[in-house]
Parts: C-alpha cells; structure tokens; sequence
C-alpha cells in the first residue's frame, strides 16, 4: 500500500485537488496497489433492507460523486460504495475554493454545494456498469439530491428516484447538506412526510430500498418526529449523520471556514445522534452510522450504539484507500473479544 509514501506530496495539493488525484488513481491503478483486503468473512455479513452486506464499511457519499470507480472501492474492501449526491441538472457548486482539510484535526471542512455531471451522465455510466458481467455483485447505493436552483425541490427528489431506482442497490434521500441554502428545511415533519411520499411513489413497482440522510443539527423533537415518519413510510435504513454546521475547538488555520465539517471532530457528536435515534426508533429500523469513523474501535463502538453499517470519507482523506481493509480485518478480534459471533448479534448491545 502505497498511500504513506505518497501522502506528503497530495497533502502539498489543496483538498480538491486532491480528491481529483485520488479519483484518478482509483480509475487507473490495480487495486493491489492501492489496499489489500482480507478475504470475506461470514461474520461480518449482515442483511438490511433485504441486501447483504459483506462486511459493514461503507464509502459514504461525497467522494465519488459521479459513479466513477464504484467498483474500484468495492475492491478495495469496502462493504458498500455510495455515489453522490446526483441532481437531476448538472451542476457546478459553490465557488473555489471549497473544500478544505484541517490537518491537525484530522477534519474537512467542505461547502462543494452538490457539484455533479448530472442525472443523465451519471445514469449512462450506470447502465454501462450494469452491462458489464459481475459489475451488479457489489452494493452501490445512489445518494439523490435537488438543483440548488430548483422551484420544486420536492419534484427534484421524485425525478430522481425515477431516473436513479433502476440502477442503485438503495437510494439515499439527503436532505442533510448545510451547502444548499434551505435543503434542510425538508427535515420539518410536513415537508418531509410530503418528501417520502413524492419518493415512494415515483420508484413504483421498482421496490429499492429508500434510505434517508440526516443531519446530526436536530433538536429532540426533530429526531422523534423523523423516527415516527420513517417508520410510517417504511424507510430501509436512517444515516446518521451528515456533516456539521457547529463548531468544536479546532487548532487548524482553515477552522473559520464556512461549510460543513467533517472527520474527528465531529465523532462524538455523531455517536450522540445516533445514540438518540435508536432510542426513538426502539431498533426497529436500521442506522447507519457516520461521522468521524477512523478506526475499527469507532466502526465498533457506533455498532454497540445501534448502527448494522458505518460509512466514512474524512477517514480515507487520512488513511487512504487501505482504511476499510484496516477496520475489517480488526473488527473480527473485537467481536470475539466482546462475545459476539455476529455483526448483527452486536448492534445496539451496547
């Protein structure tokens, strides 16, 4: 695994253009080079929302925002890989510079704005991998999203869903980016009831799981009231959480820019949300758990929490492409450390 030796040099590059040298690598590198995976093992399998999971670490949303190496990171050890977020124009995003890491905190700080090719080139590729023999074993989740433009956000979502269901393992509805002025409003008990509706009846006879993206900003009645309407609308899954628009105390020089935050920081406040919603969900609908996910002592922990699948992203901007391989082959001796034979045998235990 190459990713310490060339670590210093990327880190020479702003955070942006550094992502697109990642992607670049993905794209053309053998993946042996990149991360060496364990073997699968059947203890780190888990079913949610009627798909199995070979092991329980995602590549959350935000890193391959086009449908570009989906594959690429699945053969990197990644349980499941999430494009994203995918609006139904194209759309370019907030002026650069965007996207900022916080070395010495281990942090990103980001207000891309849903910057992507769009539906229709996203959809192309999409079909392109599903042409190709054995591409459809690996779970790709689609993560969906509205123009920051758009007079009917909610129809956004709808389109979306027509245009994404036949090609995802799931769709995740996010409306948890602080970088799209009024998005998060679609977490009020109206407008997302409405939301859900618009969604569930726009995927039709396509039955892929929906899952939603929450922001970890909520107040408790806002958690209760998302439990309650998740589970009216049968939600396969609720992601918990989206970056942060708060604050902690950060020793980076980039720690006043605007945007969402993400990486270390922003772990026990993650954990914390999650915490709350599997209380107010009482277990019955599956969490996954984002948000400052480093090592395969936090993957652990946000399990025991309530969590049957994690996803990262700052963490790869620190570990690089061999991160999930990392957690996965740790994660066995902390099961058997703990008691637990099974992945789903230890969520929630804690």
């Amino acid at each position: 695994m190459i990713y310490p030796v060339v670590r210093p040099l990327i880190f020479r590059l702003d955070a942006e253009r550094a992502h697109g040298v990642a992607l670049r690598a993905l794209k053309t590198m053998p993946s042996a080079l990149l991360a060496s995976p364990p073997l699968p093992q059947a203890s780190l399998a888990s079913e949610v929302a009627g798909l199995r999971f070979p092991n329980p670490v995602g590549m959350a949303a935000g890193f391959d925002k086009n449908g570009e190496v989906p594959d690429a990171l699945l053969r990197c050890g990644f349980g499941f890989a999430e494009l994203g977020s995918v609006t139904p124009r194209p759309q370019a995003g907030n002026p650069r510079p965007r996207m900022f890491r916080l070395a010495k905190d281990r942090a990103v700080i980001n207000r891309l704005g849903f910057n992507n090719e769009g539906a229709d080139a996203v959809a192309v590729r999409m079909r392109r991998r599903a042409r190709i023999d054995g591409a459809r074993d690996g779970i790709v989740g689609i993560n969906i999203g509205a123009n920051k433009d758009s007079v009917d956000r909610i129809d956004d979502y709808a389109r979306m869903t027509r245009t994404m269901a036949p090609y995802a393992s799931y769709l995740a509805v996010n409306i948890s980016s602080p970088n799209t002025p009024g998005l998060r409003a679609l977490q009020d008990e109206g407008a997302l009831t409405e939301l859900l509706d618009a969604v569930n009846e726009a995927r039709g006879a396509i039955r892929v799981p929906v899952f939603l993206k929450v922001a970890p900003d909520l107040e408790p009645a806002d958690i209760d009231a998302i439990a309650r309407i998740a589970a009216d609308k049968g939600l396969g899954a609720l992601m918990v959480s989206n970056t942060t628009v708060a604050r902690p105390p950060l020793a980076s020089r980039h720690a006043d820019e605007a945007g969402g935050l993400s990486g270390a920081p922003l772990r026990e406040m993650a954990l914390l949300r999650l915490r709350d919603f599997r209380k107010a969900t009482g277990g019955t609908i599956p969490l996954i758990g984002i948000g400052g996910i480093f090592t395969a002592e936090d993957a652990w922990e946000r399990i025991r929490a309530g969590a049957s699948l994690v996803q990262l992203y700052s963490a790869m901007v620190y570990e690089g492409p061999g991160i999930a391989a990392k957690i996965t082959r740790r994660l066995p001796e902390l099961m058997r450390r703990d008691g637990f034979s099974t992945i789903a045998e230890a969520v929630g235990s804690e």
